[in-house]
């Protein structure tokens, strides 16, 4: 077990000295993290974990890796510190506990006018294909460790909205895969979409190739210069990332302002827990 732990900590010390250094700091803000296919084994045995593939790399929780191993971790706030000792058995924090306690059953009413929908602990969400699923910890949502900080209210206009085409949200939806890792659930979020549409409406009502006076410039056959749609097609190929950065949005839409824009925002969970929302983004010029 010494052993364990000591390449452990070394791998540790490497990913700590990634967090810390200012250009790796700037370069990691870029990176797109998707769920890791790799299996995790201990002393010879596999190991549930849950591990994000980033830039090549697969990263896990420390407690995750403290629980596994059995080494105590303990975060002081006061000092904004992390505690790793070696000696000292891992012990859920009492907060961590609180969260992570399943709570009574609820039948979760998913919102269908875009408000927002954060899960808790013991909702139970009927999914397309006829099954309900449970969500047993919704301890991470909006609190991924490679945000900024929680999400802020939706974006206000910049330019006159009135100037766009109307615009329906699609219906509430909840696909359930099984996968042979585990159960997922993918639950449309219409609030975080609804938050992609205004970055891009604020984007093309304020830009000179498709605006003019803080109005969306129309062609003369009455075709907008920019249209957004709220779902992607199947013939298209989009762009995914999480977490949230609006800088994803900015640099697609420069890139070539002119065109047809389709967005979508989902809340990802395998075997009950939160894992992340997942925006895509597609372009059809």
């Amino acid at each position: 077990m010494k052993r364990t732990r000591e390449i452990i900590f070394m791998g540790i010390g490497i990913l700590t000295g990634f967090a810390l250094c200012g250009p790796a700091a700037q370069a990691a803000a870029t990176l797109t993290a998707s769920p890791s296919s790799q299996t995790f084994y201990l002393n010879g045995r596999q190991i549930n974990l849950t591990a994000f593939e980033i830039g090549g790399s697969n990263y896990v929780k420390l407690r995750d890796i403290g629980q596994a191993v059995d080494f105590g971790v303990d975060y002081d706030g006061t000092t904004n510190s992390v505690h790793i000792d070696p000696n000292s058995p891992y012990q859920e924090e009492m907060n961590q506990i609180a969260q992570t306690t399943p709570a009574p059953s609820v039948t979760a009413s998913v919102p269908t006018d875009g408000s927002q929908y954060i899960p808790k602990n013991g909702d139970k969400i009927a999914c397309g294909d006829g099954t309900t699923y449970t969500v047993t910890d919704a301890s991470g949502y909006d609190a991924s460790m490679f945000a900024d900080g929680p999400l802020g209210p939706l974006p206000t206009a910049s330019c006159d909205w009135s100037s766009f085409p109307s615009i329906s949200l699609p219906p509430a939806e909840a696909r359930h895969f099984s996968l042979p890792d585990g159960e997922y659930l993918f639950l449309r979020n219409l609030y975080e979409t609804r938050r992609m549409q205004y970055v891009l409406m604020n984007l093309a009502g304020t830009h000179p190739d498709t605006s003019q006076g803080g109005r969306l410039r129309y062609g003369s056959k009455g075709t907008p210069y920019v249209s957004i749609g709220l779902t992607i097609p199947d013939d298209l190929t989009a762009h995914s990332f999480w977490p949230w950065r609006e800088s994803e949005l900015t640099s697609n839409f420069n890139s070539c302002p002119p065109g047809k824009y389709y967005v979508e925002a989902w809340d990802v969970f395998k075997n009950g827990k939160f894992l992340y929302t997942e925006y895509k983004i597609a372009t059809d010029i």
